[in-house]
């Protein structure tokens, strides 16, 4: 703590003073029983006393008005916002955005603001942040980008609001310029193909345990997500084996899963999504690695019960083994298994945009936004006005003792999901 080395009375209850540590004035007076402290920013003592009086002024015509609040610095706010939004999570409850909002606070708007004054904080420091920002970019911000940054700010800014630190009419206006959202990274069916059989080998190649279930597990949860198209990460993780229900007539079988976590959920309740046929492959072999599991156990887990939060690594590796990890519309992530579902479903032309956005929790508009590149080739019969002869596809009839075999196989499934609770 500095040391006071010079003080100059100028009134009672007003005076300005220096510091070992610094060379300018510093203004210090009482109003209402409590005193106050602030740089005058002057080095020369007239100076510094003329700006100590227009200090003491200014806070008297801020008392009158119930404008006056004892101020806190950006951080030690922001640092509370950050404590009680993972204190949320922590206890299972918060939005999914939470998380979002911390890495923004963290990342940008601490480093930058770091020991401003909240009040301090106004249009044209809002506006010089923004041009920071942009630099750490390199590009504009994505405007879902901006809006999650301002929602962290005015989380802030409420915080230091209901603890009287600033008041409503000292809250700058957040902006939401930003580039529209653009094209979502995908995979073609060859190019998914492509990433599965590399992972594949890359489970024969494990030398150790741990990096062989892991992989294991990913191409499990690869096939779940492009068959469902739920969102990685809080939605599938959150999936146990009492939320896959299922219903059977003779041999063929119908998969729902109970979404009860995630972006959405906490607007809209649980979503229950369809999945396609060919996710009975990837729930049989899920079966097979855990034959004692319970209805509330995660779907996605290691053979020790553990989770794990290497899948996203697992596939980057994966991604850059064969060459697949950029496209024309960015970097792929696992993200791209959800979007490679959406763009696959409108391929297929069978299934109405209103329908395909109640499945996968989110509306027609950002589907026509991100995924418009698609939609003209579910119209090119109409479109170009060409119609071509639809070739039947010859698939090979099943016999009746591999029908029997099929039928015998979700029986059994059948039996256990209501004996259990879980297929």
């Amino acid at each position: 703590m500095s040391t006071q080395t010079a003080r100059h009375d100028i009134q009672d209850g007003l005076y300005v003073y220096q510091q070992a540590n610094s060379k300018r004035w510093y203004a210090r007076f009482v109003l209402y029983g409590k005193w106050y402290s602030k740089a005058t920013k002057e080095k020369e003592l007239d100076k510094a006393i003329a700006r100590a009086h227009i200090t003491l002024m200014e806070y008297k015509v801020k008392a009158e008005n119930n404008l006056l609040v004892n101020s806190k610095r950006f951080k030690d706010v922001a640092d509370r916002v950050i404590k009680n939004l993972q204190a949320e999570l922590d206890n299972g409850g918060g939005k999914v955005t939470y998380r979002d909002y911390i890495q923004a606070l963290n990342k940008y708007h601490i480093p930058y603001f770091k020991r401003t004054y909240v009040t301090s904080i106004d249009q044209e420091s809002i506006n010089a942040f923004n041009k920071w920002r942009k630099e750490e970019f390199g590009r504009l911000p994505a405007k879902s980008t901006s809006l999650t940054h301002n929602s962290a700010m005015n989380l802030v800014f409420k915080e230091a609001i209901e603890h009287k630190w600033m008041i409503a009419a000292q809250v700058p206006v957040l902006h939401t310029k930003g580039e529209s959202g653009k094209r979502r990274a995908a995979f073609s069916q060859e190019e998914y193909d492509k990433v599965y059989d590399t992972i594949l080998d890359m489970v024969g190649t494990s030398r150790k345990e741990k990096t062989k279930q892991i992989r294991e597990l990913l191409l499990s949860y690869m096939e779940f997500c492009v068959n469902t198209g739920i969102r990685p990460g809080t939605e599938m993780e959150g999936i146990t084996w009492g939320d896959i229900e299922m219903t059977r007539q003779d041999h063929n079988v119908r998969f729902k899963v109970k979404v009860r976590k995630g972006k959405t959920t906490k607007h809209t309740g649980t979503r229950t999504v369809i999945a396609r046929d060919q996710i009975w492959d990837c729930l049989e072999e899920l079966r097979e690695r855990f034959p004692n599991r319970k209805p509330y156990d995660k779907l996605f887990r290691l053979e020790d019960g553990e989770t794990t939060n290497e899948l996203g690594v697992a596939f980057r590796k994966a991604l850059e083994e064969c060459d697949l990890k950029d496209s024309p519309d960015g970097p792929r992530t696992l993200y791209s298994l959800r979007h490679s579902y959406i763009t696959w479903q409108l391929l297929r032309r069978d299934l109405r945009l209103d329908i395909l956005a109640k499945q996968c929790g989110t509306s027609v508009a950002m589907i026509e936004q991100h995924y418009s590149h698609v939609v003209p080739s579910m119209f090119e019969e109409e479109l170009s006005g060409v119609k071509f002869k639809k070739q039947a596809k010859k698939e090979k009839p099943m016999s009746a003792s591999t029908l029997a075999t099929i039928e015998n196989r979700f029986k059994s499934w059948e039996a256990e999901y209501k004996k259990r609770g879980c297929i």
